[in-house]
């Protein structure tokens, strides 16, 4: 069979405070502000996308920053981590840069022969550092963090589930993932050419709580494919399995569609095309509000009630 899904596309989760938001993921973890738009169905909350110099595929964490609302509770049926690749040669130094914003993170830890840490963002969201050296990604350096220390892109997100064993049939059967290492409760997968940014981690938890979404939650996990054309393919194979995915939606950087796997995660596929550089320069990326064209008529309104962004 043909690849049709390469791996991680993006993962997007909600916030509470916009500007804490921005300096946690620009200022203390070094990621490019690529892309700052509105939600397509609530234009009045800002759509803020991270990752590396052009956002490619693999690199994007996306937020919906509401405000004040209540903090979500990780638990079964959620995405609860969230893993970035980076270099081996960078632990100490991001083990030094996190006390020294003062964030909390857990102890050197070993899985599948991979060490990582774990921490919180401000609201609360699962992060994870994999340091590695078999991701050849690029990454990128706002020249606070030195390049060769720098996030190259996600690592692993972990889907927290009571049962996995549907979730697991829609990864192999549909998704085209393969199994690829397992201690105890710990699943892995990978798609596409595998390695980092490549990777699901399915988490066996029969005893778990039921996550709650709010700020610091992920609202959905979303898997690449290379063209509108790919992507027909998979929503005729979901919907041949029983699934029932949504119409495609135009997102404007990348084209979508939605379905909801059997463990309660929202999984999403999005094409690797047109990509950010659609409507602003590869120097410019993240530097105005873009906003689509339904909205374009709303400009001023929308620039006086959305929170000022100001990048450290």
């Amino acid at each position: 069979m043909a690849t049709l899904i390469n791996g991680l596309h993006h993962v997007t989760a909600l916030a509470g405070d916009t500007q804490r938001n921005v300096d946690f993921y620009t200022h203390v973890l070094g990621l490019r502000l690529v892309k700052k738009t509105v939600n397509f169905d609530a234009p009045d909350v800002y759509h803020l996308y991270y990752g590396d110099a052009m956002g490619s595929p693999g690199s994007i964490l996306t937020f919906f920053p509401y405000g004040n609302i209540p903090r979500g509770r990780k638990g079964v049926g959620q995405l609860t981590y969230t893993a970035f690749s980076v270099p081996v040669a960078g632990m100490q130094f991001w083990l030094d840069r996190l006390h020294q914003f003062q964030i909390a993170y857990s102890t050197p830890a070993k899985r599948f022969a991979e060490t990582f840490i774990r921490f919180e963002d401000y609201d609360g969201m699962g992060i994870e550092l994999v340091f590695n050296d078999i991701d050849n990604r690029p990454g990128y350096s706002n020249g606070q963090i030195p390049l060769e220390f720098s996030i190259r892109g996600f690592h692993t997100v972990t889907l927290d589930q009571l049962n996995p064993t549907r979730t697991v049939e829609l990864l192999t059967n549909v998704m085209q993932h393969r199994l690829v290492a397992e201690e105890a409760n710990h699943f892995r997968f990978e798609a596409g050419l595998g390695g980092p940014g490549n990777y699901v981690d399915v988490l066996v938890d029969p005893n778990g709580v039921r996550a709650l979404q709010g700020a610091g939650s992920v609202h959905h996990v979303a898997f690449s494919t290379d063209s509108d054309e790919t992507q027909l393919l998979i929503s005729q194979h979901l919907a041949d399995a029983g699934y029932v995915p949504t119409p495609v939606q135009d997102r404007n950087y990348f084209h979508s569609i939605y379905f909801r796997e059997p463990g309660g995660v929202l999984f999403e596929v999005a094409t690797n095309p047109p990509g950010f550089a659609i409507d602003e320069a590869p120097n410019s990326l993240g530097t105005a509000l873009m906003l689509p064209p339904q909205y374009e008529a709303r400009r001023a309104k929308l620039e006086a009630a959305l929170p000022k962004i100001v990048l450290s």
